[in-house]
Protein backbone atom coordinates (compact mmCIF):
# COMPACT_ATOMS: atom_id res chain seq x y z
CA UNK A 1 0.00 0.00 0.00
CA UNK A 2 1.21 3.18 -1.17
CA UNK A 3 2.07 5.87 1.77
CA UNK A 4 -0.95 8.47 2.40
CA UNK A 5 0.21 11.49 3.21
CA UNK A 6 -3.30 13.75 2.17
CA UNK A 7 -7.12 12.90 3.34
CA UNK A 8 -9.78 15.06 2.38
CA UNK A 9 -12.61 14.90 4.45
CA UNK A 10 -16.06 16.07 2.70
CA UNK A 11 -18.93 16.83 5.36
CA UNK A 12 -18.71 19.44 8.42
CA UNK A 13 -21.08 17.40 10.67
CA UNK A 14 -20.10 14.86 13.37
CA UNK A 15 -18.66 12.24 10.81
CA UNK A 16 -16.40 14.78 9.72
CA UNK A 17 -15.09 16.21 13.04
CA UNK A 18 -15.18 12.45 14.07
CA UNK A 19 -12.86 11.67 11.09
CA UNK A 20 -10.37 14.26 11.61
CA UNK A 21 -9.84 13.28 15.16
CA UNK A 22 -9.41 9.15 14.25
CA UNK A 23 -7.06 10.52 11.79
CA UNK A 24 -5.07 12.41 14.47
CA UNK A 25 -5.32 9.85 17.09
CA UNK A 26 -4.02 7.30 14.78
CA UNK A 27 -0.95 8.83 14.28
CA UNK A 28 -1.55 9.95 11.05
CA UNK A 29 0.85 13.31 10.58
CA UNK A 30 -0.30 14.43 6.67
CA UNK A 31 -2.38 16.79 5.38
CA UNK A 32 -6.17 16.80 6.68
CA UNK A 33 -8.75 18.92 4.67
CA UNK A 34 -12.08 19.17 5.81
CA UNK A 35 -14.54 20.65 3.87
CA UNK A 36 -18.20 21.89 5.58
CA UNK A 37 -21.25 23.28 3.82
CA UNK A 38 -22.31 25.25 6.89
CA UNK A 39 -20.40 28.60 7.96
CA UNK A 40 -20.51 26.89 12.35
CA UNK A 41 -17.95 24.50 13.34
CA UNK A 42 -18.94 20.78 13.12
CA UNK A 43 -21.65 19.60 15.69
CA UNK A 44 -23.85 17.09 17.22
CA UNK A 45 -27.24 17.23 15.84
CA UNK A 46 -29.29 15.37 18.56
CA UNK A 47 -29.59 18.49 20.23
CA UNK A 48 -31.45 20.23 17.66
CA UNK A 49 -34.54 18.16 18.08
CA UNK A 50 -33.58 17.62 22.44
CA UNK A 51 -32.29 20.02 24.29
CA UNK A 52 -31.11 23.21 22.24
CA UNK A 53 -34.78 23.16 20.90
CA UNK A 54 -35.91 23.22 24.17
CA UNK A 55 -33.81 25.68 25.32
CA UNK A 56 -32.24 23.36 27.83
CA UNK A 57 -28.56 23.48 26.92
CA UNK A 58 -26.48 26.25 24.71
CA UNK A 59 -25.38 25.20 21.35
CA UNK A 60 -21.82 25.08 22.29
CA UNK A 61 -22.52 22.27 23.90
CA UNK A 62 -23.39 20.54 20.03
CA UNK A 63 -20.05 21.71 19.51
CA UNK A 64 -17.55 18.34 18.39
CA UNK A 65 -14.79 20.32 19.27
CA UNK A 66 -13.80 24.20 19.84
CA UNK A 67 -13.44 25.72 16.65
CA UNK A 68 -10.05 26.14 17.60
CA UNK A 69 -9.32 22.16 18.08
CA UNK A 70 -8.88 21.96 14.26
CA UNK A 71 -6.11 24.85 14.13
CA UNK A 72 -4.42 23.11 17.13
CA UNK A 73 -4.61 19.38 15.33
CA UNK A 74 -3.64 21.38 11.78
CA UNK A 75 -6.69 20.50 10.37
CA UNK A 76 -7.08 22.97 7.27
CA UNK A 77 -11.33 23.54 8.36
CA UNK A 78 -13.05 25.27 5.41
CA UNK A 79 -16.51 26.56 6.41
CA UNK A 80 -18.98 27.74 4.47
CA UNK A 81 -17.78 25.66 1.19
CA UNK A 82 -19.18 23.19 -0.83
CA UNK A 83 -17.81 20.29 -2.88
CA UNK A 84 -19.20 20.30 -5.91
CA UNK A 85 -17.39 17.52 -8.39
CA UNK A 86 -15.49 14.51 -7.85
CA UNK A 87 -12.81 12.99 -9.97
CA UNK A 88 -11.93 9.46 -8.66
CA UNK A 89 -9.68 8.88 -11.92
CA UNK A 90 -7.40 12.08 -11.19
CA UNK A 91 -8.13 11.60 -6.75
CA UNK A 92 -8.98 15.19 -6.66
CA UNK A 93 -12.12 17.05 -5.36
CA UNK A 94 -13.31 20.67 -6.94
CA UNK A 95 -15.02 23.02 -4.72
CA UNK A 96 -17.71 25.67 -5.08
CA UNK A 97 -14.94 28.73 -4.26
CA UNK A 98 -13.01 27.34 -7.47
CA UNK A 99 -10.19 25.70 -5.54
CA UNK A 100 -9.35 21.57 -6.37
CA UNK A 101 -8.28 19.56 -3.52
CA UNK A 102 -5.98 16.43 -4.52
CA UNK A 103 -6.03 13.93 -2.10
CA UNK A 104 -4.75 10.10 -1.56
CA UNK A 105 -7.85 9.22 0.45
CA UNK A 106 -11.28 10.62 0.11
CA UNK A 107 -13.90 10.05 3.34
CA UNK A 108 -17.27 11.55 2.50
CA UNK A 109 -19.24 11.98 5.54
CA UNK A 110 -21.92 14.67 3.58
CA UNK A 111 -24.98 13.12 5.65
CA UNK A 112 -28.78 13.58 4.50
CA UNK A 113 -30.88 16.47 3.74
CA UNK A 114 -35.06 16.65 5.10
CA UNK A 115 -37.35 15.13 2.45
CA UNK A 116 -39.87 17.99 1.28
CA UNK A 117 -43.36 17.92 1.04
CA UNK A 118 -44.44 18.22 -2.36
CA UNK A 119 -47.60 19.79 -2.25
CA UNK A 120 -48.96 23.12 -2.85
CA UNK A 121 -47.86 25.84 -0.47
CA UNK A 122 -44.89 23.40 0.82
CA UNK A 123 -42.22 26.18 0.11
CA UNK A 124 -44.32 28.93 1.82
CA UNK A 125 -42.68 31.28 4.83
CA UNK A 126 -43.51 29.50 8.09
CA UNK A 127 -43.17 25.91 6.48
CA UNK A 128 -40.28 24.72 9.04
CA UNK A 129 -37.60 21.68 8.34
CA UNK A 130 -34.60 20.60 10.52
CA UNK A 131 -31.70 19.89 10.09
CA UNK A 132 -29.45 22.67 10.97
CA UNK A 133 -28.78 24.74 13.77
CA UNK A 134 -31.06 28.06 12.47
CA UNK A 135 -33.67 25.12 11.72
CA UNK A 136 -34.01 24.52 15.46
CA UNK A 137 -33.83 28.37 16.18
CA UNK A 138 -36.73 29.38 13.68
CA UNK A 139 -39.08 26.29 14.88
CA UNK A 140 -37.86 27.31 18.73
CA UNK A 141 -39.29 30.89 17.77
CA UNK A 142 -42.78 29.43 17.15
CA UNK A 143 -43.41 27.89 20.10
CA UNK A 144 -45.46 29.50 23.16
CA UNK A 145 -48.75 29.91 24.94
CA UNK A 146 -51.97 30.33 22.35
CA UNK A 147 -49.41 29.45 19.21
CA UNK A 148 -50.48 26.84 17.06
CA UNK A 149 -48.12 23.80 15.29
CA UNK A 150 -49.07 21.63 12.72
CA UNK A 151 -46.32 19.15 12.46
CA UNK A 152 -46.53 16.58 9.70
CA UNK A 153 -45.22 13.12 9.93
CA UNK A 154 -44.59 10.45 12.10
CA UNK A 155 -40.97 9.69 13.06
CA UNK A 156 -38.28 10.99 15.50
CA UNK A 157 -37.93 14.15 14.52
CA UNK A 158 -41.73 14.68 14.25
CA UNK A 159 -42.29 13.60 17.86
CA UNK A 160 -39.60 15.23 19.30
CA UNK A 161 -40.53 18.28 18.01
CA UNK A 162 -44.07 18.22 19.15
CA UNK A 163 -42.70 17.32 22.83
CA UNK A 164 -40.72 20.34 23.14
CA UNK A 165 -43.64 22.58 21.47
CA UNK A 166 -45.79 21.21 23.99
CA UNK A 167 -43.32 21.66 26.84
CA UNK A 168 -43.19 25.35 25.90
CA UNK A 169 -47.02 25.66 26.09
CA UNK A 170 -47.91 25.75 22.61
CA UNK A 171 -51.08 23.79 20.98
CA UNK A 172 -49.70 20.98 18.49
CA UNK A 173 -51.48 18.72 16.11
CA UNK A 174 -49.52 16.25 14.74
CA UNK A 175 -50.19 14.65 11.50
CA UNK A 176 -49.40 11.25 9.66
CA UNK A 177 -49.97 8.39 6.89
CA UNK A 178 -49.62 5.39 8.88
CA UNK A 179 -51.82 4.16 11.38
CA UNK A 180 -49.49 4.90 14.05
CA UNK A 181 -46.76 6.94 14.55
CA UNK A 182 -43.31 5.42 14.70
CA UNK A 183 -44.90 2.33 13.38
CA UNK A 184 -42.18 1.19 10.96
CA UNK A 185 -39.49 1.42 12.97
CA UNK A 186 -41.28 -0.40 16.00
CA UNK A 187 -44.03 -1.99 14.68
CA UNK A 188 -47.29 -1.88 16.02
CA UNK A 189 -46.67 -3.21 19.60
CA UNK A 190 -44.56 -0.16 20.92
CA UNK A 191 -45.69 2.16 18.61
CA UNK A 192 -48.55 2.37 20.28
CA UNK A 193 -46.61 3.56 23.64
CA UNK A 194 -45.45 6.65 21.65
CA UNK A 195 -48.91 7.30 20.60
CA UNK A 196 -50.21 7.33 24.37
CA UNK A 197 -47.49 9.41 25.44
CA UNK A 198 -48.22 12.00 23.27
CA UNK A 199 -51.78 11.74 23.41
CA UNK A 200 -51.17 11.93 27.30
CA UNK A 201 -49.32 15.18 27.04
CA UNK A 202 -52.05 16.84 24.93
CA UNK A 203 -50.83 16.37 21.29
CA UNK A 204 -53.99 16.24 18.97
CA UNK A 205 -52.31 13.13 17.18
CA UNK A 206 -54.63 12.37 13.65
CA UNK A 207 -53.37 9.23 11.86
CA UNK A 208 -54.35 7.51 8.05
CA UNK A 209 -54.48 11.57 6.62
CA UNK A 210 -53.21 12.64 3.34
CA UNK A 211 -52.10 16.55 2.79
CA UNK A 212 -53.81 18.08 0.34
CA UNK A 213 -52.08 21.54 0.92
CA UNK A 214 -50.73 24.46 2.90
CA UNK A 215 -53.60 26.86 3.09
CA UNK A 216 -51.55 30.41 3.06
CA UNK A 217 -52.12 33.58 3.66
CA UNK A 218 -50.05 36.46 1.64
CA UNK A 219 -46.47 34.05 1.29
CA UNK A 220 -46.99 32.92 4.92
CA UNK A 221 -48.24 29.34 5.94
CA UNK A 222 -51.56 29.60 8.09
CA UNK A 223 -52.81 26.15 7.94
CA UNK A 224 -53.11 22.55 6.50
CA UNK A 225 -55.36 21.40 4.51
CA UNK A 226 -56.21 17.55 4.20
CA UNK A 227 -57.75 15.18 1.43
CA UNK A 228 -61.25 15.42 1.90
CA UNK A 229 -61.19 19.01 2.46
CA UNK A 230 -60.64 19.61 6.63
CA UNK A 231 -59.08 22.37 7.46
CA UNK A 232 -56.34 22.88 10.43
CA UNK A 233 -55.28 26.35 11.44
CA UNK A 234 -52.12 26.99 12.02
CA UNK A 235 -49.19 29.73 12.99
CA UNK A 236 -46.34 27.25 11.12
CA UNK A 237 -46.08 23.99 9.90
CA UNK A 238 -42.94 21.59 10.90
CA UNK A 239 -42.45 18.93 8.07
CA UNK A 240 -40.64 15.59 9.56
CA UNK A 241 -41.15 13.13 7.00
CA UNK A 242 -37.77 11.10 6.28
CA UNK A 243 -34.58 12.44 5.10
CA UNK A 244 -32.56 11.39 2.00
CA UNK A 245 -28.77 11.07 1.61
CA UNK A 246 -26.80 13.50 0.10
CA UNK A 247 -25.27 12.20 -3.06
CA UNK A 248 -25.52 15.24 -5.03
CA UNK A 249 -21.54 15.51 -5.70
CA UNK A 250 -20.86 15.54 -9.49
CA UNK A 251 -19.34 12.16 -9.85
CA UNK A 252 -20.45 10.05 -7.13
CA UNK A 253 -21.78 8.37 -9.90
CA UNK A 254 -19.21 6.17 -10.52
CA UNK A 255 -19.32 4.75 -7.19
CA UNK A 256 -21.76 1.51 -6.52
CA UNK A 257 -25.13 2.79 -5.10
CA UNK A 258 -28.36 1.53 -3.41
CA UNK A 259 -30.21 3.70 -0.87
CA UNK A 260 -26.91 4.99 0.19
CA UNK A 261 -23.50 4.36 -1.24
CA UNK A 262 -22.49 0.74 -0.66
CA UNK A 263 -20.02 0.01 1.55
CA UNK A 264 -18.22 -2.74 2.92
CA UNK A 265 -17.71 -3.92 6.42
CA UNK A 266 -14.55 -1.07 6.90
CA UNK A 267 -16.62 1.74 5.38
CA UNK A 268 -14.95 1.63 2.10
CA UNK A 269 -16.73 2.29 -1.03
CA UNK A 270 -16.74 0.62 -4.70
CA UNK A 271 -13.14 2.92 -4.76
CA UNK A 272 -10.53 1.22 -2.83
CA UNK A 273 -9.53 5.02 -1.88
CA UNK A 274 -12.97 6.44 -1.00
CA UNK A 275 -14.52 5.59 2.29
CA UNK A 276 -18.13 6.70 3.39
CA UNK A 277 -19.43 6.90 7.21
CA UNK A 278 -22.55 7.94 8.86
CA UNK A 279 -25.89 8.60 7.01
CA UNK A 280 -25.09 8.14 3.30
CA UNK A 281 -23.15 4.78 4.40
CA UNK A 282 -25.40 1.57 3.30
CA UNK A 283 -22.57 -0.44 5.02
CA UNK A 284 -22.50 -4.69 5.04
CA UNK A 285 -22.73 -5.38 8.83
CA UNK A 286 -20.46 -8.31 9.75
CA UNK A 287 -22.51 -9.31 12.99
CA UNK A 288 -26.05 -8.45 11.06
CA UNK A 289 -25.02 -10.46 7.96
CA UNK A 290 -27.15 -8.21 6.17
CA UNK A 291 -26.98 -4.13 4.83
CA UNK A 292 -28.21 -1.51 7.59
CA UNK A 293 -28.14 2.44 6.78
CA UNK A 294 -28.68 4.44 9.92
CA UNK A 295 -29.29 7.57 9.77
CA UNK A 296 -28.59 8.43 13.82
CA UNK A 297 -25.51 9.65 16.17
CA UNK A 298 -23.75 6.52 17.12
CA UNK A 299 -22.90 5.37 13.05
CA UNK A 300 -21.32 9.51 12.73
CA UNK A 301 -19.65 9.10 16.06
CA UNK A 302 -18.04 5.41 15.47
CA UNK A 303 -17.78 4.61 12.57
CA UNK A 304 -14.73 7.47 11.65
CA UNK A 305 -12.59 5.38 13.36
CA UNK A 306 -12.85 2.21 11.62
CA UNK A 307 -13.00 4.02 8.30
CA UNK A 308 -9.57 5.76 9.38
CA UNK A 309 -8.07 3.00 10.36
CA UNK A 310 -8.72 0.99 7.46
CA UNK A 311 -7.79 3.93 5.09
CA UNK A 312 -3.88 3.68 6.73
CA UNK A 313 -4.12 0.10 6.02
CA UNK A 314 -5.73 -1.89 9.04
CA UNK A 315 -8.43 -4.29 8.09
CA UNK A 316 -11.19 -3.49 11.10
CA UNK A 317 -14.39 -3.61 10.37
CA UNK A 318 -17.00 -1.45 11.80
CA UNK A 319 -19.38 -4.64 14.21
CA UNK A 320 -21.55 -1.91 16.50
CA UNK A 321 -25.20 -2.82 16.50
CA UNK A 322 -27.13 0.27 15.53
CA UNK A 323 -28.45 2.57 17.93
CA UNK A 324 -30.17 5.65 19.68
CA UNK A 325 -31.91 7.44 21.88
CA UNK A 326 -34.91 9.79 22.02
CA UNK A 327 -36.01 11.86 25.38
CA UNK A 328 -39.83 13.11 25.00
CA UNK A 329 -41.52 14.48 28.03
CA UNK A 330 -40.63 12.53 30.81
CA UNK A 331 -39.79 9.51 28.63
CA UNK A 332 -35.95 8.30 27.90
CA UNK A 333 -35.40 5.46 25.54
CA UNK A 334 -32.70 3.75 24.26
CA UNK A 335 -33.09 1.40 21.34
CA UNK A 336 -29.75 -1.17 20.34
CA UNK A 337 -30.27 -3.14 16.86
CA UNK A 338 -31.92 -4.20 14.01
CA UNK A 339 -35.56 -5.00 14.07
CA UNK A 340 -37.69 -2.68 11.32
CA UNK A 341 -41.60 -3.84 11.63
CA UNK A 342 -42.17 -7.05 9.37
CA UNK A 343 -38.82 -8.50 10.22
CA UNK A 344 -39.70 -9.98 13.79
CA UNK A 345 -42.21 -12.81 15.16
CA UNK A 346 -43.04 -11.04 18.80
CA UNK A 347 -42.37 -8.68 21.43
CA UNK A 348 -41.36 -9.31 24.62
CA UNK A 349 -41.78 -7.13 27.06
CA UNK A 350 -39.97 -7.10 31.08
CA UNK A 351 -41.41 -4.15 33.45
CA UNK A 352 -44.19 -2.27 33.74
CA UNK A 353 -45.85 -1.20 29.95
CA UNK A 354 -48.37 0.99 31.74
CA UNK A 355 -45.98 3.27 33.83
CA UNK A 356 -43.78 3.68 30.49
CA UNK A 357 -40.97 1.99 33.09
CA UNK A 358 -39.68 -1.36 30.86
CA UNK A 359 -37.54 -2.98 28.29
CA UNK A 360 -38.70 -4.55 25.27
CA UNK A 361 -37.49 -7.42 23.24
CA UNK A 362 -37.90 -8.26 19.59
CA UNK A 363 -37.72 -11.71 18.72
CA UNK A 364 -37.32 -13.78 15.75
CA UNK A 365 -39.02 -16.60 15.11
CA UNK A 366 -35.98 -18.82 16.29
CA UNK A 367 -36.14 -17.06 19.75
CA UNK A 368 -33.53 -14.99 18.96
CA UNK A 369 -33.12 -11.35 20.15
CA UNK A 370 -33.21 -8.79 17.57
CA UNK A 371 -33.00 -5.80 18.85
CA UNK A 372 -34.22 -3.91 22.61
CA UNK A 373 -35.62 -0.99 24.00
CA UNK A 374 -34.63 0.29 27.21
CA UNK A 375 -37.82 3.40 28.05
CA UNK A 376 -36.98 4.57 31.90
CA UNK A 377 -34.98 2.02 32.50
CA UNK A 378 -31.15 2.77 32.28
CA UNK A 379 -27.94 0.85 31.95
CA UNK A 380 -29.44 -1.82 29.76
CA UNK A 381 -27.80 -1.78 26.33
CA UNK A 382 -24.24 -3.14 27.78
CA UNK A 383 -25.91 -5.83 29.12
CA UNK A 384 -28.18 -7.21 26.36
CA UNK A 385 -25.83 -6.51 23.69
CA UNK A 386 -23.97 -9.53 24.04
CA UNK A 387 -27.07 -11.31 23.61
CA UNK A 388 -28.33 -9.83 20.41
CA UNK A 389 -24.51 -10.32 18.88
CA UNK A 390 -24.53 -14.15 19.99
CA UNK A 391 -27.95 -14.90 18.14
CA UNK A 392 -28.19 -17.58 20.73
CA UNK A 393 -32.09 -18.72 21.00
CA UNK A 394 -33.72 -17.54 24.41
CA UNK A 395 -36.25 -18.33 27.25
CA UNK A 396 -38.85 -15.72 26.30
CA UNK A 397 -40.29 -16.49 30.13
CA UNK A 398 -36.85 -16.07 31.58
CA UNK A 399 -36.36 -12.67 29.43
CA UNK A 400 -39.72 -11.18 30.50
CA UNK A 401 -38.92 -11.97 34.36
CA UNK A 402 -36.96 -8.55 36.10
CA UNK A 403 -35.33 -10.86 38.63
CA UNK A 404 -32.86 -12.88 36.10
CA UNK A 405 -30.16 -11.48 35.30
CA UNK A 406 -29.26 -11.21 31.40
CA UNK A 407 -26.37 -12.96 31.63
CA UNK A 408 -27.99 -16.09 32.77
CA UNK A 409 -29.93 -16.07 29.80
CA UNK A 410 -28.09 -18.14 27.10
CA UNK A 411 -26.84 -20.62 29.52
Amino acid sequence: MEAVRRVVIVGGGLGGAKTAEALRKQGFEGEVTLVGAEALPPYQRPPLSKDYLAGKAGFDKALVHPEEWYAEHDVDLRLGRRVTSLSAARHEVRVDDGTTLGYDKLVLATGSSPRGLPVPGGEAAGVHYLRTRDDSDAIRACFGAGRRLVIIGFGWIALEVAAAARDAGTDVTVLGRGTLPLLTVLGPEMAEVFAGLHRDHGVDLRAEVEIDSILTDGERAVGVRLRGGETIDADAVVVGIGATPNLGIEGLGDLAKDNGLLVDASLRTSDPDIYAVGDIANHAHPVLDRRVRVEHWAAALYQPRVAVAALLGGDDQYTRLPYFYSDQYDLGMEYLGWAPAGSYDRVVVRGDLGAREFVAFWLDADRRILAAMNVNVWDVPKQVEPLIAAGTPVDPDRLADPDVDYATLTE
